[in-house]
């Protein structure tokens, strides 16, 4: 799959996709499409555009910026960049 403006490339996805919360297995909801939702946050954040801006294909604004916002207190962003910049070659 081709990523669009903004979005994680499958290479990319590969890296991080085993270190989000709500994959099959993990305690709580199952996520209903972690990349979406993704690429929804890295719209908003490498546009510089406002939540509300959000394209309704990457779903309700309000509900992406809602889980944003909980992964946020959750640690999860903190936990992919920590484990992401281990790795001093990472250029991802």
């Amino acid at each position: 799959m081709a990523a669009g403006r903004y979005e994680l490339s499958d290479v990319q996805w590969t890296k991080i996709a085993s270190l989000l919360p709500g994959k099959v297995g993990d305690p709580g909801r199952t996520g209903s499409d972690n990349r979406l939702f993704i690429n929804g946050c890295l719209w908003v954040l490498r546009s510089g555009a406002h939540w509300r801006d959000l394209p309704e294909r990457y779903g309700k604004w309000k509900t992406v910026h809602k889980r944003f916002s909980r992964w946020c207190h959750a640690g999860v962003w903190e936990h992919v960049f920590e484990t992401l910049t281990a790795n001093r070659d990472n250029r991802y």
